[in-house]
């Protein structure tokens, strides 16, 4: 018989994914912004900056640009892992490791709440044995 986390600690676990779900939301709110705010600058984007700006300023704004994408794009995926995570509290499955199917330690999925599987079989994954 597979091992569950208790009704109390799911919902212990779907506030602190909420949680998170909440900061990875402003994180992202705010790159967009910051996004935004530096289109507007001097940065290349009005027909009389094409002259001033220096082509070592034009490439670290591109390099910036790039950089936010990737960090939206970081946070729009872990947080489509957070939310496939409170489908399995709701489901009860949450907590429970893919591979051996023993139960995750709490201290895991404190730190990391999209986690699926439990240390051991993540490292055995990652050494690919």
């Amino acid at each position: 018989m597979v091992k569950k986390y208790s009704k109390t600690k799911l919902k212990m676990f779907q506030k602190i994914i909420e949680e998170k779900m909440g900061v990875v939301t402003e994180d992202v709110d705010a790159i967009k912004d910051n996004m935004g705010s530096a289109s507007n600058k001097q940065g290349g984007n009005t027909p009389d900056a094409i002259y001033s700006l220096h082509m070592a300023d034009a490439g670290t704004d591109s390099h910036e640009q790039e950089k936010n994408f990737m960090l939206m794009n970081r946070g729009s995926d872990y947080f489509k892992n957070l939310e496939v995570a409170l489908v399995r509290v709701k489901d009860g499955s949450y907590g429970i490791c893919k591979i051996c199917e023993e139960l995750i330690v709490e201290e895991r999925l404190v730190e990391v709440p999209c986690a699926t599987k439990c240390v051991s079989c993540k490292e055995t994954e990652k050494l690919g044995l």
